[in-house]
Order: structure tokens, then sequence, then C-alpha cells
């Protein structure tokens, strides 16, 4: 470890404040040395306290595959958690992982240059002011078997966004996550199989979210309706906190044996009760939004008629 990451691993652990010449005797280097691993540290955006009798950690929106990893430790223990700077997409990073035997992994970018949702749909990023993330995980398990990952992976969203934040989000079938009536979050789960055994070897959960870009950043065409968790750019937590909270929900949700996360994810659906309009094998449909089925599909009515959507088959054109 550099001395700045010991300076910044020391000033983590400890609540209270911790003077320049104490950190220097615990690490036997200068004052000096500990004075510019502070400034180091303040330019790559972590932020302390400073008074007379030193220096204490503040919260700091700086990606840090450590804290994430302790945070989730209790509730998988294997998990390697990746940060990087930028990436073409973390999904892409996930699967190349996949075929190198690696997971289970978290891959976390500060941007992403390609970022896509659903039927490869560009999703706008911002660095440093976003969520890039991509869950790889080995189930070993039979297609009929997998749980409803997306599905699973909303309800997390929604319950740490309202846990953390305090804040009302909901979700549009099947994977988009919505605040004040704007897009803040996509998820995307892709499932790679196993051609000698015919089950499932790896599951990747993708959540791109828009954490603090500021609503004037966005491009003309998505303005009125995309937008971020705290679009005033005035976070009142970390990326690091979301991320954790988020992952934490979505492993104890697999966990339980009860459908916690389908209850919540019907609660806070606003197509349910809606018309809705889609497409299936060419020909527009229009019906109203009944209710969401024991494995994620959308029943609609259309008059005396009830058709179950495929969340891999079907996108909704239209919900009023």
């Amino acid at each position: 470890m550099t001395t700045k990451d010991k300076v910044l691993q020391l000033l983590k652990e400890s609540p209270d404040f911790l003077s320049g010449e104490k950190i220097a005797q615990q690490l036997q280097v200068s004052r000096t040395s500990i004075w510019k691993a502070i400034k180091e540290l303040e330019k790559i955006g972590y932020r302390f306290e400073h008074q007379a009798k030193g220096y204490r950690y503040l919260p700091s929106d700086v990606l840090d595959a450590k804290e994430i990893r302790q945070e989730l430790l209790p509730f998988e223990s294997n998990l390697k958690v990746v940060v990087l700077d930028r990436s073409e997409s973390t999904m892409t990073d996930a699967k190349l992982a996949a075929t190198k035997g690696i997971g289970p992994a978290l891959f976390i970018a500060d941007t992403q240059e390609q970022a896509h949702g659903r039927f490869g749909r560009p999703f706008f990023a911002a660095p440093g002011q976003g969520i890039y993330m991509s869950l790889l995980i080995h189930p070993q398990k039979r297609f009929d078997e997998l749980p409803q990952y997306t599905i699973i992976a909303a309800s997390a969203c929604v319950k740490a966004i309202k846990e953390l934040t305090g804040k009302e989000s909901s979700i549009k079938w099947v994977n988009d996550i919505y605040l004040n009536g704007k897009k803040i979050s996509g998820i995307l789960s892709e499932a790679i199989s196993d051609m000698e055994s015919g089950g499932i070897s790896s599951i990747i959960i993708g959540i791109g979210l828009n954490f603090s870009i500021p609503q004037k950043y966005f491009p003309e065409e998505i303005q009125h309706k995309a937008s971020s968790l705290f679009p005033d750019g005035q976070k009142t937590i970390t990326r690091n906190q979301l991320i954790s909270q988020i992952w934490k929900n979505f492993f104890l949700y697999l966990s339980e044996t009860t459908n916690d996360y389908l209850t919540l994810y019907r609660e806070q659906s606003f197509v349910l009760g809606k018309k809705v309009s889609f497409h299936q094998k060419g020909q527009l449909y229009t019906g109203m939004a009944e209710k969401i089925g024991d494995h994620g599909e959308l029943i609609v009515r259309i008059g005396e008629q009830t058709i179950p959507l495929s969340s891999g088959e079907i996108s909704l054109n239209s919900i009023e």
C-alpha cells in the first residue's frame, strides 16, 4: 500500500480526529508526507474535516472497491469487487470474466462509453455522476429454476433508494426505475448457458442509474423523460452507500423463501391499472395492465381476453 492508501485507511477506520503527527508516527513517515497524501486524496474527490487537532474522514463520493466489498461481505463472502475509471460496458467486462471462470464479481465503472439497456438501447452516462455496474453470479440452475433477477434487482433498487433517501421511486414494467415521472435507472439481465449441461452457467445483472447528473446536463432530446436521483446535483448519500445497499437487498431477496420482492415490485409499479399498447407478432394491441404474475409477466386484459407478456419479448410502446 502507498502512503496515500494507508492514510486513507487510518482515517476511514477512526471516528475521531487524527493529528498529522500521530498518523506520521504510526506510518513512520514525515508529517510533510501526510500533508501531501491528504492533498492527493482531496484532489481525487475524498473529503476530510480539517481542524487544529487533525483530520477526520467525511463521506466521500469516490467509488471504493474495498468499502463496497466490506459492506457486502456478510451477504456474499466470495464476491470480488472491481472498480474501473471507465469502461466500454460493465456488461462486457462481466461477460469476459465469465469466460475466464471468474465470479461471483461486481464490476463498477465511474463512467461507461457504450452503456446500453434492453434491445440495445443506449443509456446516457456521465463521469462521476452515475452508477454503472454489472453483477456476475453462477447459479448453476436450469432455466425453469431461475429466479426473476430483473424483478429482484428492480425491487432491490427502489427499496435501497427509499431506505437511504426517503424518496419514493416507482417501476415501469419490467426494468426501469422512475422518480417524479422521469426515468432514473435501467436494469438488464442476461443468461449464459452451458451447452453440455443445458443449464445456466452464469447470470449478469446490469444496472445503470443516474445518481447526481444535474437536469440541465441531459441531452435535449431526453430532458423531458430522464432525470437523476439528485437532479439538483446536491447528493445526501454517496454512490458507495447506494451500491452497497442495492446489492445487500438483492442478496437478501435471493436468500429468502418468500416472494417479498414481488410484493414490493407490484406495490411500486406505475403500470398496473393503466392502458398500455404493445406490438406482438407484428400487430399492435392496446389493453389494460391488470396484474403482474408470479413469474414477472405482465397480464394485460383486451376485451374478454387476458394476455401474459414476457419481459424478454415485449416492450411497452405507451402507458396512459
